[in-house]
């Protein structure tokens, strides 16, 4: 098993571009979206605890579509509001959203 080296999310309150960046590095299969076992390899390098399971609350809460992903600005818009609010990931509204 290989081990994958991660850029750690910026300190403080990350823009959204910033955040948009951090998470893209876990889309291990490059198609564009983010899946529920990306999302949960994303929070475990947060050391968030039972990253499983908000990891599948955070893709029931941004999968506007039923394709079982996050894809698409407005998904991904929905992932940043999860992540403030379950989260508590400060993000910094500069930006497009």
């Amino acid at each position: 098993m290989a081990f994958m080296r991660y850029r750690a999310l910026p300190q403080g309150e990350p823009t959204v571009e910033e955040f948009r960046a951090w998470l893209a590095q876990f889309d291990a299969d490059r198609d564009g979206r983010i899946s529920r076992e990306e999302l949960q390899q994303a929070l475990r390098s947060l050391n968030v605890w039972f990253a499983w399971w908000k990891a599948r609350d955070g893709v029931r809460a941004a999968d506007a579509n039923g394709d079982g992903g996050v894809a698409g600005d407005d998904e991904v818009a929905r992932l940043f509001a999860f992540a403030q609010r379950h989260l508590h990931v400060k993000i910094n509204q500069l930006g497009y959203y």
